[in-house]
C-alpha cells in the first residue's frame, strides 16, 4: 500500500548542502525529496529513533498549548 505524503518541510541551507543533497539524489536516481526522506528515516533507524507519525491529538495538544 502506498504511503500518502501530506506533509510539508521547508528548510533553509547552506548552498554547498543543497548541492550535496541534490548530487546524493542524483547518484541514487531519486528526486530530492526522496532522498531527503530516505536520509532522515536511515538516520533515524541508526540512531534508535521512531520514526512513527505523531498521533493527531499530540497535534492539537501543541496547538492548543500555544493558545
Amino acid at each position: 500500500m502506498a504511503v500518502t505524503k501530506t506533509e510539508v518541510v521547508s528548510a533553509r541551507v547552506a548552498p554547498d548542502v543543497k548541492a550535496a543533497l541534490a548530487a546524493a539524489a542524483q547518484t541514487e536516481r531519486r528526486s530530492v525529496a526522496s532522498m531527503l526522506e530516505v536520509m532522515v528515516l536511515s538516520y533515524c533507524s541508526q540512531h534508535g529513533i521512531s520514526s512513527t507519525p505523531a498521533k493527531a491529538a499530540g497535534r492539537a495538544g501543541a496547538k492548543s498549548a500555544r493558545k
